[in-house]
């Protein structure tokens, strides 16, 4: 398969719990070979808090009765609900001759293209992956590689109630605010985030996505 070949694009309306998305990652890059094209699945989750590898379960300090999960991405302790989207790249990193550090970078300075365009100064942390704005965390980056193969990927807050993250340490990080688009930019119409991002990511990873759906 041709290295700059298309990312096949998913998306799906609605909620999709994070365990069904997690069961279905794990199973693709389990059964994906050296021909399996590449693929980005795009969606929301229900509340839910997640706890990457490196997190301290002290973290979450009074999540009430949002589910706690244990993933295997990397990282520490986030959340995902509505108004949030989740970028998961199931990618052949080796075949794409590029490194984890190579894909986080893709993801981070897709979002900081993104907020850009909208005159939003965002930036990235070299030791804490992940988007800031004024040193608010805006979006999350979180990965697995099997293989040479990833699945997880970013999350974006777009327009959700943020109070769950005050039930969390997010990222492991004492204070840490966390903001999204909506508080940054009113105006900004919220359906064409999704697509911009996705350009944006393509122009990132130098490889087109075909959308469908979205």
């Amino acid at each position: 398969m041709p290295v700059n070949s298309p990312i096949a694009l998913r998306c799906w309306p609605g909620l999709l719990p994070y365990f069904t998305v997690l069961d279905a990652m794990r199973e693709f890059t389990r059964q994906r070979d050296a021909v399996t094209g590449d693929q980005i699945w795009l969606l929301q989750h229900p509340p839910v808090i997640t706890l990457g590898s490196n997190a301290d379960p002290t973290d979450v300090v009074d999540p009430g009765s949002i589910p706690v999960i244990r993933s295997d991405r990397g990282g520490q302790v986030t959340y995902h609900g509505p108004g949030q989207w989740v970028v998961y790249t199931l990618l052949d990193l080796r075949r794409m001759g590029i490194g984890v550090r190579d894909l986080i970078s893709a993801l981070e300075n897709a979002v900081i293209d993104l907020l850009a365009d909208h005159a939003i100064v965002a930036t990235a942390r070299s030791e804490a992956p992940g988007v800031y704005v004024h040193g608010a965390k805006i979006a999350s980056v979180g990965l697995k590689v099997h293989k040479g193969c990833s699945y997880h990927g970013l999350s974006l807050n777009v327009h959700m109630d943020l109070e769950p993250f005050g039930r969390i340490t997010p990222c492991g990080q004492q204070g840490l605010a966390v903001t999204q688009i909506h508080d940054l930019a009113p105006d900004w119409d919220e359906a064409s985030i999704p697509k911009a991002l996705m350009d944006a990511l393509a122009r990132r990873l130098g490889r087109p996505i075909q959308r469908g759906g979205v």
